[in-house]
Parts: C-alpha cells; sequence; structure tokens
C-alpha cells in the first residue's frame, strides 16, 4: 500500500514519501512523541504478502537491531498496524552515494574519507557476524556526519555452517543512471556489486563485502563502474573472468597505492582479497597519511599483505609483519637506509577484551608489547607478547592490573595493582610491590632504576627506586589538579607529563625533572598523556594522534604537529589515550570505534539470564558510563565516538537505541530520575562543564543546573526526587573534591556539602529513605566506601576494607529496613554489605561478593535492579578480539 501524507502508524505521521524499490517503500515521518523526523520503511503493495518478502523485512529488522554505529543507519523503533509491518529508522539528510556519482568522481580525498568510513561501518557488522551482501552505492547515504551504510534487507550471519543463499531468489535491482538488466528469478544481490562467489550460487562471506567495497571504491574514484554488461550474461561474466582498467588509466591524479588497494579488493579468488574491511581501512589511511605521490605508476607502496591462500588467521599476517619489523630494527634498518621506507600499516588482533584506555605499551626498542587484557575467568592480566610470535606470554599474579609501563631495558614491566606500585620480569617471574599507590596513574622507568610514578588520582607526581624504598614526591599540585601519566625523556632525568583537572588553560602536557620540583608547560590543551621518540612529540587532541617536532636536548617544541591519525580511543575524564611508541620507529594504537559491549542480565549468584542488548556499542570509561532506569525498562549509556561521546538510551524490551544527545562534546555520566522519565547528565564544554537536565522523550528542551570550571559528574537522584548527588565544583578547604547535593525543590538548585571527609569524595547513592548517603573517599590513602547520615553527617561508617574500585561507585538497593550497598573491589568483584537502621544508627552486615565471584574487569557497565535481585553488566562481545593498528616507520611523511 502506499502512504499518504498524515497516515499515522502508531506515534509516527507520515510526511512525505522518499524513495521506493523492489523490496521497500521509505517515508519521511515525524515522531510525535519526541517531536523529531524519522525514515518509515514498509514492504511495498505487491510483497505484502508475500511470506519470503516478510522474512526479509524481518530479518533486516532483526540484523540492524544488533549494530550500532556512527557509520549505519540507526533503527530506532519496529512496529505493526493492521497488515502493514514498519521499520522507523534515523532520518538522513544527504544523498545516497548513487546519486551523488551521477555528478561524476569524487575527489581523492573524498574517496579516501568516505572509503574509511564505510570499512568502519562494515568492520562493525562484519565483527556482529552480519554479512551485509548487498554493498552499493544506492546502500550509502552521504551526511554531514559521514558515510552510512544502509538496507541490511539481504544481509545474513556469517557463522560457520550457516546455509548458503544459492539461488534464483530476488530480483535484480535497478543500477543508478542506468538502465534495467530484467531477468526473472536472478542470484541474491545487485550483479556489479557481487563477488564471483556470490554469482555462481556459493555462500557469501564477509570477504565477499569486501569484494563490493572494492567495486564502489572503483566507481568512486573514476565516476565508472567496475564491471559493466548489456545484459545478465555479460554483467556475470565481467564479474567472473574480467578486470576492470586501471584506476590511474581513468584518474591520472589517482594514487597509485588506491589502485593496487581496490585491485587487492576485486581479486576473483576470496583468499586472496584484503581478509577484513579493517585491513583496507588501514590502506585507505596509509594513502591518507603518507600523502602518497599521485600518478605514479611505480610508486612504492608497502602494505600489508593479502592474506596466504586458504589462510584466513589475522594473527598470521601480523607475525609476518612483526617478524619482517623485528628483523628490520634488528639490523638497525630505520637508522641506516640511505633512503628511508615509506610508513607501513599493519594489524594485531589481541585475544579477549583489552583493558581500559592505557592498558597497552611497546618496550623501547619495539620488539615486545605488554598490554592488559581478560582471560576466559574475565580475570584483568598482563600479558606479554614478542613482535616475532602470535601469542602472548599471560603473568600470573598480575591480576586488576592497571597502567602498565617497561622498564628502560625491556626485562620487566611496571605496573598498579590492589593500591600497589608493583613489577614483574617480562618472563613472569619475579613479582613484587615497589610502593603503596593507592590509585597510580601512570609510570616510567629510567636506565638507573629509577621509577616516576603518581600515586594518586589527585596531586602530584612522585620518584621511588625500583627495589622499593621510600617515595620521595617531585611535584606538587593545588585544588584538584592532578599530574599523571609520566614517560622519561632520553636524557632520563626530565619526563613528560599530563596537568588535568587543573583551571581553564592550565592543562595540557609539562616538563618536569627528579632533580626539581619546578615544571614547564610545553603544550597546552591535550586531552591525553604524551610520549616522545624519533624527535617527536605524540599526544592526542579531540581523539587525533598528533605528532610535533620536539628537540630532545633544547626540551623544546621546534615545528608544528603533524596528524598521525584520528578516532584513537581516549579516556578524556582520565587523560589517557590508546597509543604507543618505540625508539626504533614502530607505534600501536587503538581506534575509538574497537569493541563494543552487550549488556547481559545475571542473577546474584552468577547465572546468565540473557541478553538484554545485543550490542550497546563502544562505552565511554571512567565513573557510571551507564545506569539502569528505576522502572527497569531501559538503559542509558554514554558511547564514544571518537572526538567525544553520547548518551543513548536503550529499551531493554526491544533492544533498540535512541541518541538523546546531539553536540559535538563529551557528553557523559547519566543518572536516572525516580519516575524513568528524565536524565541528568554532565557535558564537558570547551572551558566549562555543566550538569544537565533532559527529558528522555523529547517533551522539553535540555536545562543547565549547575555549570562549573570543575569536573562535575552526578551519580544518584534520590528516590523522593528531591535531591541529585555529584562530585566536584564545590571543594573543602583542604582543596580536595567534595560530594555535594543539589536541592531540586522549589526549582532552588542548591549546593550543599554531603560528606565530611579529608580526602576526595566521588560516586555517592542515596538510601531508599534518603536517610543516609554511600560515597567512595580516598582519605586513607586509598578508595574506600562510607556511609554517613544525611543531611546532617551525623556519624560515618567504612563498608569496605581492602579497597574499592572507582569505576563503579556504590549502589544502594532493596526496600524497607534491610538494605545494601553495592560496589566493586580492586579485583572487581561486586561485593554487597548489607545494612539496617536500628534506633537511628546504622549496622552494616558482613560484605558478600555477588555474581559467584566472577570478574568484572571488562566490563564498562554495571547496575542493578531496584530490588536488587538482578544484575545487569556489560561484557565483551563473545570470541572478542581487539584489533591494534601496528605503525612501522611512521615519521616518513611528517612535516619538521
Amino acid at each position: 500500500m502506499s502512504l499518504t501524507a498524515g497516515t499515522k502508524l502508531g506515534p509516527y505521521e507520515i510526511q512525505s514519501p522518499l524513495a521506493a524499490g523492489g523490496m521497500g517503500e521509505v517515508y519521511k515521518a515525524r515522531d510525535t512523541r519526541l517531536d523529531r523526523t524519522v525514515a518509515i520503511k514498509i514492504l511495498p503493495s505487491h510483497l505484502s504478502e508475500n511470506p519470503e518478502a516478510k522474512q526479509r523485512f524481518d530479518r533486516e529488522a532483526r540484523t540492524i537491531s544488533s549494530l550500532n554505529h556512527p557509520n549505519i543507519c540507526t533503527l530506532h523503533d519496529v512496529g505493526e498496524q493492521g497488515d502493514v509491518g514498519y521499520l522507523v529508522m534515523e532520518f538522513l539528510e544527504g544523498e545516497t552515494l548513487a546519486e551523488r556519482l551521477r555528478k561524476g568522481p569524487l575527489p581523492v580525498d573524498q574517496v579516501l574519507k568516505n572509503g574509511i568510513e564505510i570499512c568502519e561501518g562494515l568492520e562493525k557488522a562484519h565483527r556482529s557476524g552480519v554479512v551485509h551482501r548487498d554493498l552499493k552505492p544506492g546502500n550509502i547515504m552521504l551526511t554531514k556526519m559521514g558515510a552510512k551504510l544502509m538496507d541490511f534487507g539481504l544481509a545474513k550471519a556469517s557463522q560457520a555452517g550457516a546455509t548458503a543463499t544459492s539461488g534464483l531468489t530476488a530480483t535484480l535491482t535497478t543500477p543508478p543512471g542506468g538502465h534495467p538488466l530484467t531477468a526473472q528469478g536472478v542470484v541474491v544481490g545487485t550483479f556489479q556489486y557481487m563477488s564471483p562467489e556470490q554469482v555462481e550460487g556459493q555462500e557469501a562471506d564477509a570477504r565477499s563485502d569486501i569484494f563490493a567495497l572494492g567495486a564502489v571504491l572503483y566507481e568512486m574514484a573514476t565516476g565508472k563502474r567496475a564491471f559493466e554488461g548489456k545484459t545478465v550474461a555479460s554483467a556475470m561474466a565481467a564479474v567472473l573472468e574480467r578486470d576492470p582498467a586501471p584506476i590511474f588509466s581513468l584518474q591520472p591524479m589517482a594514487p597509485a597505492a588506491l589502485d593496487s588497494t581496490v585491485k587487492t579488493c576485486l581479486d576473483k579468488d576470496p583468499d586472496e582479497r584484503w581478509q577484513t574491511a579493517h585491513d583496507v581501512k588501514l590502506q585507505l589511511r596509509q594513502i591518507t597519511v603518507g600523502r602518497l605521490q599521485p600518478g605514479v605508476i611505480g610508486s612504492t607502496t608497502v602494505g600489508l599483505a593479502a592474506a596466504p591462500r586458504k589462510q584466513n588467521r589475522p594473527y598470521l599476517r601480523w607475525a609476518a609483519i612483526a617478524l619482517i619489523a623485528a628483523a628490520a630494527a634488528a639490523a638497525g634498518y630505520f637508522a641506516h637506509v640511505s633512503h628511508p621506507a615509506p610508513p607501513v600499516w599493519g594489524g594485531l588482533n589481541v585475544t579477549g577484551e583489552l583493558g581500559e584506555e592505557g592498558s597497552f605499551v611497546l618496550s623501547s626498542d619495539g620488539r615486545q608489547l605488554a598490554y592488559v587484557a581478560a582471560d576466559p575467568q574475565g580475570r584483568l592480566l598482563i600479558w606479554v607478547r614478542k613482535l616475532d610470535s602470535p601469542r602472548g606470554l599471560q603473568l600470573e599474579g598480575t591480576s586488576g592490573a592497571e597502567y602498565p609501563f617497561w622498564s628502560a631495558d625491556g626485562r620487566s614491566v611496571g605496573f598498579f595493582a590492589d593500591g600497589k606500585l608493583k613489577r614483574i620480569e617480562a618472563d613472569g617471574q619475579n613479582l613484587q610491590t615497589v610502593r603503596d599507590a593507592p590509585n597510580g596513574r601512570g609510570g616510567t622507568w629510567n636506565r638507573d632504576g629509577l621509577i616516576v610514578f603518581t600515586p594518586n588520582a589527585v596531586g602530584g607526581i612522585a620518584k621511588v627506586s625500583a627495589a622499593g624504598g621510600t617515595a620521595v614526591p617531585i611535584t606538587q599540585t593545588g585544588e584538584s589538579m592532578n599530574h599523571r601519566f609520566p614517560h622519561f625523556l632520553p636524557d632520563g632525568h626530565h619526563f613528560l607529563f599530563t596537568q588535568a583537572y587543573g583551571k581553564r588553560g592550565q592543562d595540557g602536557i609539562y616538563m618536569g625533572s627528579t632533580e626539581s620540583p619546578e615544571f614547564k608547560l610545553i603544550s597546552a590543551g591535550a586531552s591525553s598523556n604524551a610520549a616522545y621518540a624519533s624527535g617527536y612529540l605524540l599526544l592526542v587532541r579531540d581523539g587525533k594522534l598528533l605528532a610535533q617536532p620536539f628537540d630532545s636536548r633544547r626540551l623544546q617544541l621546534t615545528g608544528a604537529p603533524s596528524l598521525v591519525s584520528d578516532g584513537v580511543r581516549t579516556a578524556f575524564d582520565r587523560r589517557v589515550a590508546d597509543f604507543s611508541v618505540a625508539q626504533n620507529g614502530t607505534l600501536v594504537f587503538l581506534s575509538a570505534m574497537a569493541g563494543g559491549q552487550r549488556l547481559v542480565w545475571f542473577d546474584r549468584e552468577g547465572k546468565e539470564l540473557g541478553v538484554a542488548v545485543p550490542d550497546i556499542g563502544n562505552p565511554t570509561s571512567g565513573l557510571l558510563v551507564g545506569t539502569l532506569s528505576p522502572s527497569g525498562e531501559r538503559v542509558a549509556v554514554a558511547r564514544s565516538r571518537g572526538t567525544g561521546s553520547d548518551i543513548w538510551m536503550y529499551s531493554l524490551q526491544t533492544a533498540l537505541g535512541t541518541r538523546l544527545t546531539f553536540t559535538d562534546d563529551f557528553n557523559e555520566s547519566p543518572v536516572w530520575s525516580p519516575d524513568s522519565n528524565n536524565i541528568v547528565f554532565t557535558r564537558n564544554l570547551t572551558d566549562h562543564y555543566e550538569l544537565r537536565l533532559k527529558s528522555v522523550f523529547g517533551a522539553s528542551e535540555e536545562r543547565m543546573l549547575v555549570k562549573s570550571t570543575g569536573n562535575t559528574l552526578a551519580t544518584a537522584w534520590s528516590r523522593d526526587r528531591r535531591f541529585i548527588f555529584y562530585a566536584g565544583d564545590v571543594f573543602g578547604a583542604n582543596g580536595k573534591a567534595q560530594g555535594v547535593v543539589l536541592d531540586m525543590e522549589g526549582g532552588s538548585h542548591k549546593a550543599m556539602v554531603a560528606t565530611p571527609s579529608q580526602g576526595n569524595v566521588f560516586g555517592g547513592s542515596f538510601s531508599p529513605d534518603t536517610k543516609w548517603v554511600a560515597y567512595l573517599s580516598d582519605e586513607t590513602g586509598r578508595l574506600e566506601v562510607y556511609v554517613t547520615s544525611f543531611p546532617n553527617h551525623l556519624g560515618k561508617w567504612q563498608l569496605s576494607t581492602g579497597g574499592a574500585d572507582g569505576a563503579l561507585g556504590t549502589i544502594w538497593t532493596g526496600t524497607g529496613p534491610q538494605t545494601e550497598v553495592v560496589f566493586r573491589d580492586l579485583q572487581s568483584h561486586l561485593i554487597s554489605v548489607p545494612v539496617r537502621e536500628q534506633g537511628g544508627s546504622l549496622s552494616p552486615g558482613a560484605p558478600r561478593v555477588l555474581l559467584g565471584g566472577r570478574s568484572l574487569a571488562s566490563s564498562r557497565f554495571t547496575d542493578l535492579t531496584r530490588d536488587g535481585k538482578r544484575i545487569l553488566a556489560g561484557l565483551p562481545q563473545e570470541n572478542a578480539s581487539t584489533p591494534l593498528t601496528l605503525l612501522l616507520n611512521w615519521t616518513k611523511n611528517l612535516k619538521r
């Protein structure tokens, strides 16, 4: 049926038609609940009674609902009215790639930019087990926010053993700008973009999408289809037998490396193509960043080779690259060749889920990688991998490790765990505790056996002998400032570090000395740690990895920064980014879009009850990534997008996500109102922080509740709706961050100190009757959990004894006289402490480990239902691996 303007489908009002094809009709509509524009897709009338078409329509809904990514069109809702089933999707303003190609080929820089974005979307689909099978220009939308993949109606799961689609099952779509290739019963897809194995009716896997990607990239660069044919037979023959003309023969200014990359995508043998979209993305990035000379057929392009025939093992490709790199480094290749080789891009899939940002580091000689990743039991341990080996060595005794760093000789690894600074040899021997470090934030180790480190989340930097002993302070800070992530310069005395949480304009990269408390600003406005290698200072700003010439003798910058890569994963709240550099020209970093988590229900004993949301994208890290609504029907999550983050809401009934914030800033720490209709969250802007209130149904405009020059994070809203607990903004006389309560009664928004403490306070929660407040404080030198009465703070009880993990804060659940406070310990176990009020005093019970002792070290989301009977945890995707990007000889094309 065709829909007319004004037609209602549930809460959606049709406004106008957008597009129509053989398998669907798309309309522009208005969501009357959220007052937003959406796109509605329905089956055309001639297929409404076709069971196979309905099955495909349902499959598209299930497929898109499992994919949350900036380069994939978002599915908001599904519905049925009468005999009309419909999908409610993100309304995209822009034009399809097919429409754009009618105007001619795209400029090379746009081919590379959009090509990388298409790869990002495909990579997400493939990592989620979905093969698109119909990638073509008509299914790619170009928007102001980048390229987005659409129409997953032909997609299928890529699990081993899935039945191949063989056959004459769908109608060939009309190529854009061309004439229909009419035929009754043709293979699934569109011939000009189908792989040879699809044309032959064989099973399609992710490599079939790589072939289609190559055909799309070819057409973007040349304005011509890679495979033409006036009839179905001739189109099939072109795909099966012929190779397209070289790109540079049609576009002389195109880089020869682009032609090589596309040719590998279009290989007739799936085993000879790039094996993943991640591989193709690396090649396009190499061309973009390397600024390769255009139009020279003989240009040398060193890249990651396509997989050997009959081998689809990422670690084998890595091992080959790593062996070459190690051999070259051992021979002093990078230092002595008269004509330096161009950059070489490669990939490394780390088995298991990496820890939070700052979890991996290269040894100084570039031969080894130390990283923190989850083992099969969910424990976060240190692994050490030699770059000429496909596997890492698990170092026992390092459970709960954070922020690893190498000794200068590459024989030992320093790290933080259990409130201590520790060290262990790279072969797993001789584990030692060096010094207390209640909440460590990075270290560096020089040739003289001196470790410079940050012992606490707030405060200055100290030094200690690697053999142990007394820690001597080096730098001092004021207010809530922190000096963190030190990195020795070549002289072994001066070091770089990051200053965070100071007054605006004071944050940035500084340089200190082991011999003096004085320090000076090197680079303002950085949002990460810094490192030095090969004559460059490296740091991340707004998600972009930058390299700036730095004279290590004169200790000053000597040139402008150059872009190495964008979209590097960064924890802005902790000022640490995922990159590491060695002195031999080796660089490793992690994309902001890598990973992804799912939400899983558990009972208190640890029995898995089911997956609530298959994919919540890439949650941010740090305190309070997301929360479960009091109604138990929805969750709010802060999702990273590389250069910022947004708040998303997911329905636990449909698993569908809705984006709630639409700014370029960091939107973090969503907290639900007691009626589940609003959230309060933090927005980090250029010169200040804001605590903001927003309706999740779009019924009202956002409101700013608090404006502060210091970090401001809300963690709880009292059940009586009156108080919001947040940390930051107001500081005690001792310069420490205090827990603050915002009184919402009468709209006064009065702020009051809620937690008396000599330390920093955050992560607060209210008891169900709002008579008590639980919170975290580091007043003893490490984080512990406390409870005090509210609002008078009469009395104080310590609930934890072995330290607490600041990533969760506190959660107060239950009703009546028997309630409980839940938190995470330093081993990432979920701990429950029952509390009972007796005569105006509090009586804590014995702590109990929940989830059967399961570690939540790799979880970025944890919450409990209001009654405390079920636990919702974010877990890595099944069989997860984390793809790191390796870049050799990375300085070759940088400006000095």
